[in-house]
């Protein structure tokens, strides 16, 4: 028989997912109700739909390795004969859930992934082979004792606090190389060479179908919202990867085709404006969303679920481990912009690059309640956007709805503004 705790859990799981599904579903029907949606898109939509509707299983062929940052070498993992799974949840049903053991002025994506968790623990505990967190957040590394405590066999990748160093290259190259020995023991699988070539060759094709979308986001014509780009890179966070990549080529085929025959995906005139700052993972894109809806078009990104992602590669010129391994953790921690490290002048660096190339007129920075590195570095970026003449809107928010009118508002002024700053030029 069930004991009084089990039950409260089991009704906790239930409510739970009911909450889920029926966020995910209000999340879908917003994105769709955008006009014209390239027909590709309807790939990404159902994945979603299905995995809340019916449950967020893991693969049970393979181990699972779970991920708390993009800053863990997905490449190891899969040379290791395991699974890379991302855990960082955009969910509020979850975030509600970690709100219970977690200070209220936690950032919302350490409490959704630690409440996504501590739900599923029963159902994930004995899939899930080791969650990886690197030391990227103070957050994450308190939320890593936790995740022990229930029962999680959690792995801690350390990483330096600086990039721009040779002492600080070392020092994460080695902390990558211990990785790769101790991923041989979790799995049970020795990483050859030939193994991690195929795999980093693989993953390098991800990378180049994702610039390859970037790029169609350059042109003048707007070809797809914002909005989809984000759905099709938090579907990399949990799709099988050979899916993806074919989602992603018919994604690019039907833009390479609007863009031969000059077919926007919205009005030509909408301001063309960069999303920075906390992450956007599903369901949670409520900014991109009530953005694209006033009348701007989302053409860049540098954040750590889309542009960061995906947009770079490994470069290395002997195929063997000696040579591979630091390889692949200097493509984790050179292109890196995150505020975790300091300086981060790069990610000043990059804004500058991408605003010239994508014709950028705004900047939206979102920065999650919590998140203390984001909320502190806005001002560093704003006074570099005020430097090269383009205005920047910073929103605070969390999870929940209850913002929505305030952004909607802030959000319509700004675009307005924008459209004002045009007609006086």
């Amino acid at each position: 028989m069930q004991s009084d705790v089990d039950k409260r859990f089991t009704r906790m799981q239930k409510a739970t997912g009911l909450h889920l599904a029926m966020e995910a579903e209000e999340t879908l029907q917003r994105l769709k109700e955008f006009p014209d949606n390239p027909e590709p898109m309807a790939y990404f939509y159902d994945l979603f739909h299905n995995l809340y509707k019916n449950g967020h299983t893991l693969p049970t062929d393979k181990k699972i390795i779970g991920t708390m940052c993009l800053q863990v070498p997905d490449e190891l993992i899969y040379a290791a004969g395991a699974v890379p799974m991302r855990m960082c949840s955009g969910a509020y049903a979850y975030d509600q859930v970690g709100a219970e053991f977690m200070p209220a002025k936690s950032c919302p994506v350490v409490k959704a992934t630690t409440g996504m968790l501590h739900v599923n623990q029963t159902l994930w505990g004995e899939s899930v082979a080791s969650v990886v967190v690197p030391t990227t957040c103070d957050q994450k590394k308190k939320c890593a004792e936790m995740l022990k405590d229930m029962g999680y066999p959690v792995y801690i990748l350390e990483m330096p606090s600086a990039k721009d160093s040779d002492a600080a290259r070392f020092y994460w190259q080695e902390s990558v190389k211990k990785f790769a020995l101790d991923l041989q023991q979790i799995t049970g699988t020795k990483i050859t060479s030939a193994k991690l070539q195929a795999v980093i060759t693989d993953m390098a094709e991800s990378s180049r179908l994702f610039r390859k979308l970037n790029d169609l986001r350059k042109a003048k014509t707007p070809l797809i919202f914002g909005k989809d780009i984000f759905l099709v890179t938090s579907a990399y966070f949990i799709d099988d990867l050979t899916s993806w990549q074919q989602a992603v080529r018919k994604l690019i085929e039907d833009l390479e085709e609007r863009h031969k025959n000059d077919i926007a995906i919205s009005n030509r005139q909408a301001p063309r404006l960069l999303l920075t700052g906390s992450p956007p993972i599903f369901p949670n894109l409520k900014v991109p969303i009530l953005v694209e809806q006033a009348g701007g078009i989302i053409v860049a990104d540098e954040v750590c679920s889309s542009n960061r992602l995906l947009y770079d590669t490994v470069a290395y010129d002997e195929t063997n481990l000696n040579d591979m391994v630091p390889a692949l953790a200097d493509r984790y921690l050179k292109p890196c912009t995150c505020p975790c490290l300091t300086p981060n002048t790069d990610r000043n660096r990059k804004l500058e690059e991408m605003i010239k190339s994508h014709e950028v007129e705004g900047v939206v920075y979102q920065a999650f309640s919590g998140c203390l590195p984001y909320e502190m570095e806005q001002k560093q970026i704003s006074n570099t956007l005020d430097e090269v003449g383009v205005p920047m809107l910073y929103l605070e928010t969390d999870y929940s709805n209850e913002d929505l009118g305030q952004l909607s508002t802030r959000i319509e002024a700004f675009i307005e503004s924008i459209k004002a700053r045009r007609r006086k030029k």
